[in-house]
């Protein structure tokens, strides 16, 4: 595979070198914060469906979930029924209200009706945590990818490579805005989905197009597996805990998508709440589809690859959808595939950025800071820049620091903070007439704080081999997931903050219910 390290490269650089100028020409309409934080509300419905798909496509999505299927079978494809189960639940309870009620961030929503400053303060905080380790998972996963892909193996190679995506995140980021950053997603979405569903009808017609048949190569190339890789319990079936520890996954997967930021801000990049609505329609169509493909991937790579060979390689189930590419279209589609596989990476942590650096600059800088006065129209992008470029730069060290570690639970940890702390406080704000401010920061640090605190405890952390770290001990939780308790004690939180508080608004309230459901005064709250 070293041999095509310079082909992989190349195909990588075309696309680089393409989304640069996409990005410098989406530019030169990005003027003032609305264009650089939401877009300028600028992008139709389906659009933006193609973009969310885009930001929520990671690369733990094209080679995590193959290579799941891949080794464990049925256990693999229930992590791209939770992911795709998740988008109800944002379409049906957060789209549409979200977008009447906000302006740029999550932070809009949750202090509209409650005091200002301190809400804002505990929203930018969730929103950078989510980010952070979204991040960290990103640039760790880049690291892993050019050990797999371009044969680089040894540790300072893969640093560089991962000080390369960062720098050309923090470009992206500086120069486009969102706007920019929506059309890398978008480019990178079609791209995506395109190479997988190529891969998928070339996997079925060495089956003459016959599902079962692939089923049944699978299992023949499975021996230690067997019959079991076409049922459940492979992965998560050995014991109650690791029972109980998938049904606290698929929780955090399928409450933890309505509350992340990166998707959630992808809400304000259109004009009205119908296109967010139709953009979420769009999105979930696109990202079905997907999933459907990584089933026949997965299970095309245990038959053509083997999971034996697939453990073996460098990137252990990582690799099992570049190995297929390999054994099915030889060095070119390999190239093909690891160019989307970078693109994927850059394109996330991309999206990443702009969400975190843009909350600290609208949240913390605009409203908690200044205090909602900012004289300079400009003040407000300046920051949000500058908060990019130290974003980055973090995220590139962490990403050094963790390469080579166990960085499936940051993933994880990301939605489960995002399910404990966030959705429970958008929730009780859209839909509880009583909620007030102390519930609000009841739930979002509560719920932070206990997410946190139980993943440092659990097994994902220590005392096992495959914990980060390995050689220490001091896992006192059993489950390597906390959402099966932070979620419903964040709820608890947030309802006990709220009774405690004598504080009530419902005037405030009324006015957000309104708003929420009918768009009115929507337009009003999102000019600028």
């Amino acid at each position: 595979m070293n041999t095509n390290a310079v082909l992989n490269i190349g195909i990588f650089g075309l696309f680089v070198a393409a989304t640069l100028v996409v990005v410098i020409r989406a530019s030169r309409n990005t003027k003032t914060a609305a264009d650089y934080l939401a877009a300028g509300r600028a992008f139709t419905g389906p659009q933006n469906g193609i973009a969310i798909a885009g930001d929520y496509l990671s690369a733990a999505s094209f080679l995590g979930i193959a290579g799941a299927i891949a080794v464990y079978g049925y256990d693999g494809f229930l992590y791209s029924i939770g992911f795709l189960v998740a988008w109800l639940v944002a379409l049906l309870l957060v789209a549409e209200l979200l977008r009447n009620t906000g302006k740029y961030t999550m932070g809009d929503v949750l202090s509209f009706r409650m005091r200002q400053r301190p809400v804002r303060a505990a929203a930018a905080t969730s929103t950078m945590v989510v980010s952070f380790f979204y991040l960290l998972a990103q640039m760790a996963g880049a690291g892993g990818l050019v050990a797999l892909l371009l044969g680089i193996t040894g540790k300072g190679g893969q640093a560089i490579v991962i000080a390369v995506v960062g720098a050309l995140m923090i470009a992206y980021v500086l120069i486009g805005g969102m706007k920019g950053t929506t059309w890398v997603q978008i480019i990178k979405a079609v791209l995506l989905i395109v190479g997988a569903g190529v891969m998928t009808i070339w996997v079925l017609a060495k089956y003459g197009f016959n599902l079962s048949t692939l089923l049944g190569a699978a299992v023949d190339n499975a021996p230690k597996a067997g019959e079991k890789l076409l049922g459940p319990g492979l992965q998560y079936g050995a014991t109650g805990t690791t029972k109980l520890d998938f049904l606290s996954l698929g929780l955090a997967l399928v409450l933890g998508t309505a509350g992340l930021p990166h998707i959630l801000m992808r809400f304000y990049t259109v004009p009205t709440a119908k296109e967010a609505r139709r953009s979420v329609v769009w999105a979930i169509w696109l990202i079905g589809l997907f999933y459907l493909f990584t089933l026949v991937l997965g299970y095309g790579a245990a038959a053509l690859v083997g999971p034996d060979k697939i453990n073996a390689a460098p990137g252990k189930a990582n690799s099992a959808a570049p190995l297929l590419a390999e054994a099915i279209g030889g060095p070119l589609l390999l190239g093909l595939i690891a160019a989307v596989a970078f693109a994927t990476i850059l394109a996330v942590v991309a999206g990443l950025t702009i969400t975190a650096s843009a909350s600290f600059a609208h949240d913390i800088y605009a409203n908690v800071i200044k205090k909602g006065e900012v004289e300079d129209k400009d003040a407000e992008v300046r920051v949000a820049r500058r908060t990019a470029i130290v974003i980055g730069v973090v995220s590139i060290l962490g990403g050094i620091a963790a390469n080579g570690q166990n960085v499936a639970f940051l993933v994880a940890l990301a939605f489960a903070v995002a399910a404990s702390a966030n959705l429970p406080t958008i929730l009780y704000s859209l839909f509880w007439k009583r909620f007030n401010t102390a519930g609000a920061l009841w739930s979002i640090y509560g719920g932070l704080s206990v997410t946190l605190v139980l993943i440092v405890l659990s097994p994902a952390v220590s005392g096992r081999p495959t914990s980060m770290f390995p050689t220490m001990d001091f896992d006192l939780f059993p489950l390597s997931n906390p959402g099966i308790i932070s979620i419903p004690l964040a709820f608890l939180l947030g309802y006990l903050g709220t009774v405690l508080s004598k504080e009530r608004n419902p005037a405030k309230y009324a006015e957000m219910e309104v708003r929420a459901l009918t768009g009115t005064g929507a337009e009003k709250a999102t000019s600028h």
